[in-house]
């Protein structure tokens, strides 16, 4: 009888609770639709940008060598530091050179004296020649006599002119400016025209920087600038390798004339400033860019050209590609498929699939499914003002911010 009271007990427990819970859901009903964030798509000025991995490289680049046969004597530069033209960088031995150009310089002084004396001898021949004593055959001796000796002096004085080449050669003199590399030969050594390289200088600023494109890409930029202005439509930026952005802008100025078999692509190349840094120089030279230095290259347009933008956050992607949530008839979600344009970080163009002024859902889509019902609100605040921040910064490849530069292997 009491196992009868306690079994009773529990079923009026659970039936007790069941109601209860049936009670509660009753009072609270379905969910409602989701709250969500729009925007509206506008049109707004980008600046188009490509991304290349480039390199720096010196606009001039000398490799001094040794033009005559002496030993080394004196070393007049610093090795890393820069130069100017006409700076003497080495000193050869001179004393055998300034040996042979006063030889030289001797051979000369002695035919000029018998250049004289043959002189002499024509005119003497000439006012023979008018008496019964003289004899033409006599004249014509002494004039091709002198003519041969002028030529001597002429030969002798090559000699000496070459002698004093020689000697000059002997002073290594910087032939541009720029910066100086390390000495590839210590003192006392013997240096001569095929020892080879003594020291490199490379030019400093401005710097060449060239980077290939791929021939697809290279027509799109053909076809998007050269109705703009060509090589006036666009500037060089550079990232540099720690992430900073170089604060001098350059030019295009050359694309070349045939394309790498082995990579598909075609090399351009620009110029761009290397100044001196001047709160880096107080005890040197030092500057930002250095020859053979990698960077990545920022193609960008000069002038900004107007897309139909919207918040980076609304794109959604899949296997078919990008699309977004618009707003539709009694605020349902309507799935949209785009196509993209470059875009920032936080700003996607749109090149298909939208219309300006449409409305597009930015927030809240984790809850968004096609043809749901929504309860549209105005973006928030972060949203609106990555859209109104920096409206002409460098667009990125439309696959977004860390994609493989363009221009790279895989």
């Amino acid at each position: 009888m009491q196992d009868a009271r306690k079994s009773f007990g529990r079923m009026a427990g659970i039936l007790l609770a069941t109601v209860t819970v049936s009670a509660a859901n009753a009072q609270m009903g379905p969910p409602g639709p989701p709250a969500v964030g729009v925007m509206e798509a506008v049109k707004r000025p980008i600046t188009e940008s490509n991304e290349f991995l480039g390199r720096i490289e010196a606009t001039n680049r000398v490799n001094v060598v040794a033009r005559v046969t002496a030993f080394r004597e004196m070393r007049n530069f610093v090795e890393g530091a820069e130069v100017k033209t006409g700076d003497l960088l080495y000193e050869l031995e001179r004393g055998p050179f300034e040996a042979d150009l006063k030889s030289k310089q001797a051979q000369v002084a002695q035919l000029q004296a018998t250049l004289v004396n043959a002189k002499l001898t024509t005119e003497r021949a000439k006012t023979l020649l008018s008496g019964p004593a003289g004899q033409q055959s006599t004249v014509d001796a002494a004039v091709a006599n002198q003519q041969s000796l002028e030529a001597q002096i002429q030969a002798a004085q090559a000699q000496v002119d070459l002698s004093q080449i020689n000697l000059d050669y002997t002073r290594i003199l910087s032939p541009i400016d720029g910066k100086i590399g390390r000495t590839a030969v210590t003192e006392g050594n013997v240096v001569t025209p095929s020892s080879g390289t003594l020291t490199t200088i490379v030019s400093q600023d401005p710097m060449y920087v060239t980077f290939p494109v791929s021939v697809r890409e290279g027509l799109q930029l053909r076809d998007r600038y050269a109705t703009r202005g060509g090589f006036k439509a666009v500037v060089i930026r550079l990232r540099l390798t720690d992430g900073r952005i170089y604060d001098q802008v350059g030019q295009l100025n050359f694309v070349n004339n045939t394309i790498a078999q082995n990579t598909d692509t075609i090399t351009l190349r620009g110029t761009i400033p290397n100044p001196i840094l001047q709160h880096l120089s107080a005890n040197g030279t030092v500057r930002e860019l250095t020859d053979n230095e990698f960077v990545t290259v920022l193609l960008e347009g000069v002038e900004p050209v107007e897309v139909l933008a919207i918040p980076r956050s609304a794109v959604l992607s899949d296997q078919q590609g990008e699309y977004v949530y618009v707003l539709g008839a009694d605020n349902k979600a309507e799935q949209r498929r785009i196509q993209l344009g470059q875009s920032t970080s936080t700003i996607a163009s749109v090149t298909s699939g939208l219309s300006d002024g449409e409305k597009v859902i930015v927030e809240g889509l984790q809850k968004v499914r096609p043809g749901q019902a929504v309860v549209p609100g105005p973006a928030s605040a972060l949203i609106q003002s990555s859209m109104n921040a920096n409206p002409d910064e460098g667009a990125q490849k439309k696959d977004g911010i860390g994609a493989k530069p363009a221009g790279t292997t895989p």
